[in-house]
């Protein structure tokens, strides 16, 4: 079971999940949000790390729109609201809340020194800027939306990345993939996996494009990533 706590930025105090791991001292993942905010669906991620032994936090990133943000897919007003807070939503302050995120986690007691991120969705295009612009050890982004408009500011990678692309997914049209796979098949710190026939979302529990052999895939994927790039 997790706990709220405020993350401090230069722009203010905004809050996060928090799930502590049994062992004293570990890595550390920031569970980046969808655009349904720090709903269930995150927390029982940011849950299910703890429990793989991480110090696993998933910041509010809707803070500077709507604090508190907790709303599902399983509603037409839902997804209404979900998408007003997407377009609302600035990508690069929320870059700079991830970047204050990782150093408070670091911060941490429990905390061994080394710090992952993890974004699903909305969340998939700040992983990969997160992987660009911050001291984070690694990343992973499940459907990322808009990679292919910030491929320039791959240059800048350092650390291990790994993306999961939906070969159908509806947000990422086939075009923006084949970019996103020119751009870094061949770059030495990223891994790429494409997922024939899945669409957007298709890891989220509960959701329409939901597949449980392709999200178990993907997520023993991502274990193993950052057990080999964090422990």
């Amino acid at each position: 079971m997790g706990e709220r706590i405020s993350i401090s930025s230069a722009d203010g105090a905004f809050s996060a999940y928090l799930a502590r791991p049994a062992v004293a001292a570990a890595p550390a993942v920031v569970v980046i949000q969808e655009i349904f905010g720090v709903n269930k669906v995150m927390r029982d991620i940011t849950d299910s790390l703890a429990a793989q032994g991480f110090l696993a936090v998933c910041p509010d990133l809707f803070w500077r729109i709507e604090p508190g943000v907790d709303i599902t897919d399983q509603s037409e007003a839902e997804w209404k609201k979900a998408f007003e807070l997407y377009n609302a939503f600035d990508v690069d302050a929320g870059v700079n809340d991830i970047a204050a995120t990782i150093t408070q986690a670091r911060e941490d007691p429990s905390c061994s020194g080394k710090v992952g991120a993890e974004g699903f969705c909305l969340g998939g295009l700040p992983a990969f800027l997160t992987a660009t612009r911050t001291d984070v050890d690694a990343a992973v982004g499940y459907y990322g939306v808009g990679i292919e408009s910030r491929l320039a500011e791959a240059d800048k990678l350092a650390e291990p990345l790994m993306l999961h692309v939906a070969e159908e997914d509806q947000f990422v049209p086939q075009p923006a993939q084949a970019m996103i796979t020119a751009a870094l098949k061949n770059h030495p710190h990223v891994e790429l996996f494409s997922y024939p026939g899945r669409d957007h979302a298709f890891a989220r529990v509960g959701g329409e494009h939901y597949d449980a052999i392709d999200a178990a895939r993907a997520n023993q994927r991502t274990l193993d990533f950052f057990r080999k790039a964090l422990v």
